[in-house]
């Protein structure tokens, strides 16, 4: 079942060769990067983890280096396979040919004598994706003490305190080396968040045809999916097509969009004779490119502050509205029966409700009815008047718990889990202005704060007990993403929600891979009538993760059903494949596409695109233009000194980078 496992090496007294990587972890990401590093990139990767079982998986029997022995096996054969098949990689080779497995270490902590047994000394890079930020923060600064020249990539949930630290971190290389090239500091230390990485791929799951965004100096690309055309309608193919859809992706019961899907698998980065006889098939596409706003927040479910139809019930406001029509009926009545004025006949009355006024013993009839009547209604004013201060205390002793489903909500998004991955998942689902309903079973979990301050519905409890559900209206919720960290958990809820709504859309964050297989394959036998997925936030977040161990800047991944596709900033000089030709010529289908040149200056260029430039919305000033030219002419002929933004399959990106290592050695 997980193919040919080859023995693990043990090389405790053989130091590794100069110019190798290192991957540092404790969870499923640290295996898939190690596996994205050797099968993609064919780089040798020492891999170092603790000792004993994943802590992300208790149930399982393998430990840690048995997990990652059984991953690397499946890849190893999975590789011989498409390697027997008949040349269907070209002329490329072996992208793997010479390297030697991943040596695999076990250590409690990547302490100074484990990271110099590792080799960090002569490593190209090193990357800490402990599931712990402080682990990682100090295994940082041990490793750039240990090596200044050093590549880091740091993972980091914490965004401001990464920032940081990047600073410090570079700060640290150049005081060690005084004459360090800029640019290579520039990818000296790289923080990212696997949270962040995958939350948007996770989110646009729960929208049919939802758009994955991009961010490139302070500028969004909107990827969406487009159904296929219906006959005689012309498919809109936007700025360029990114990718075809599988054959059967809008058939519930169709393929699941991977590597293994044969000729029904998704064409990323087609050329134009694919897309024109690509019938049928639903498109990738660039949509047209907006700014982004820095000070946008996060929308809030119920406004910044407590509204009317929070603080009071509807039965209290629809009291307080016949009072106030009683008292106009009867300032209207006094006018029309005394010859007073308007302002006269609201005082007397206002008086008369209030109990105020004397008797009018010497008015008329009308008079002394209206007084009666005023008298009346004011009885009516004072338990009113108790009930809004009650109701009102009552608000304010619970404006700092939860808020609860509203009876009404229907066609929203239940979310199942708050914890870093959930987290990032409700802001994005805002940020849309999706209505979400959130389970949580841990009432101090790290999200909890957030959902209390954007007033979104919360239900505390656990998910597979019988009623958690229910209370977060999943009989009308549109779609399901179930995002806890226990999969027997996911599972649960994902097979009890679609047995209340068969038609529910479901995706599941799972771990392992042959799981999440299983488990996508039966719900889409069992329930052909509703649209199923999985996602695993190792599998989305470490293309980002392995191409800044490259030493490339990775703007973002987009999963193209099962298939991830990245979207990275290159410099054109040291990759033949872009220097000297033209946008045209530089196209390779299957592998990359120019989408855009940054026309600044180089002197002048930001060094992170991924970056929002600042500016105050508020004031006078308009916002910088961007540097970065969209609308490319085909003949445009690519210089040394530009920076290109590109669209690559993992593959693709790759074999430019290994194109630029034979081009420009290592130092």
């Amino acid at each position: 079942m997980l193919g040919f496992v080859p023995p693990l090496p043990q090389q405790p007294g053989r130091p590794p060769s100069a110019g190798h990587m290192i991957v540092c972890g404790d969870d499923a990401l640290a295996r898939r990067l190690a596996v994205e590093l050797r099968y993609v990139y064919g780089e040798r990767v020492t891999l170092l983890l603790p000792p004993g079982r994943d802590a992300n998986s208790p149930e399982t029997p393998l430990t840690q280096r048995g997990r990652a022995a059984a991953l690397f096996g499946r890849m190893s054969a999975a590789m011989n396979r498409a390697g027997n098949g008949g040349g269907a990689t070209g002329g490329s080779g072996d992208t793997n040919a010479g390297v030697e497995a991943v040596r695999i270490m076990e250590a409690p902590e990547p302490s100074d004598d484990v990271l110099e047994e590792a080799g960090v000394d002569r490593a190209a890079a090193l990357a800490l994706v402990y599931d712990d930020d402080e682990r990682n923060i100090r295994a940082a600064l041990t490793a750039r003490r240990l090596n200044p020249r050093l590549r880091l990539v740091i993972r980091l949930y914490n965004r401001k305190l990464g920032q940081h630290l990047e600073e410090l971190l570079d700060q640290a290389a150049a005081v060690a080396m005084p004459g360090i090239d800029p640019a290579l500091l520039d990818a000296s230390t790289t923080v990212l968040s696997d949270a962040d990485t995958a939350a948007p791929a996770l989110a646009a799951t729960a929208l049919t045809g939802s758009s994955k965004i991009i961010q490139a100096e302070g500028l969004l690309l909107r990827a969406a999916e487009r159904p296929p055309p219906r006959p005689g309608e012309t498919a809109d193919p936007g700025l360029c097509t990114l990718a075809l859809l599988s054959s059967t992706t809008n058939d519930p019961a169709g393929a699941e969009g991977s590597d293994s899907s044969g000729d029904e698998a998704p064409q990323l980065l087609p050329d134009e004779s694919a897309v024109a006889a690509a019938t049928g098939r639903g498109t990738v596409v660039l949509e047209a490119v907006s700014r982004a706003d820095p000070d946008r927040p996060a929308t809030r479910m119920g406004g910044r502050g407590a509204p009317l139809s929070q603080v009071f019930s509807r039965r209290l406001r629809w009291s307080a509205l016949g009072v106030a029509a009683a008292a106009l009926a009867l300032v209207i009545a006094s006018l029309l029966t005394t010859e007073d004025t308007a302002l006269h006949s609201t005082y007397l009355t206002l008086l008369d409700l209030l109990g105020m006024n004397d008797p009018a013993e010497g008015a008329s009839a009308a008079r002394q009815i209206i007084q009666l009547l005023s008298g009346i209604a004011g009885l009516l004013l004072l338990p009113l008047l108790l009930a809004a201060v009650l109701e009102a205390f009552g608000t304010l002793r619970t404006a700092s718990s939860l808020r609860r489903p509203p009876r009404g909500l229907s066609g929203h998004v239940v979310l199942l889990g708050l914890g870093k991955i959930g987290t990032r998942v409700l802001v994005r689902l805002r940020e849309l202005d999706i209505p979400v309903v959130v389970v949580e079973e841990d009432p101090d979990a790290r999200g909890i704060p957030l959902a209390r301050s954007m007033h979104v519905p919360t239900v505390i409890g656990d998910v597979t007990q019988e009623g958690v559900l229910e209370a977060a209206k999943i009989r009308r919720a549109r779609a399901l993403l179930a995002l806890t960290s226990i999969d027997t958990t996911n599972l649960e809820a994902a097979l009890y929600a679609r047995s209340v709504k068969p038609d529910l859309r479901v995706a599941l964050r799972l771990y392992d891979d042959e799981f999440a297989t299983a488990v996508y394959r039966t719900l889409r036998t069992a329930h052909p009538g509703a649209l199923t997925r999985s996602r695993s936030v190792s599998h989305l977040a470490a293309p980002a993760f392995a191409g800044a161990m490259m030493g490339r800047q990775i703007l973002g991944a987009v999963p193209v059903e099962r298939k991830v596709m990245l979207f990275a900033a290159l410099e054109v000089a040291g990759h033949p494949q872009l220097e000297g030709h033209t946008v045209e010529q530089a196209f390779r289908a299957g592998a990359w596409r120019v989408l855009a040149i940054d026309a600044t200056p180089p002197a002048d260029r930001a060094p992170d695109l991924a970056a929002i430039p600042p500016y105050n919305p508020d004031g006078d000033a308009v916002p910088p233009p961007s540097g970065l030219v969209w609308d490319l002419h085909p003949g445009y002929v690519l210089r040394a000194t530009d920076r290109v933004v590109i669209a690559a399959t993992r593959r693709g990106l790759a074999e430019l980078l290994r194109r630029q290592r034979s081009v420009v050695p290592r130092q």
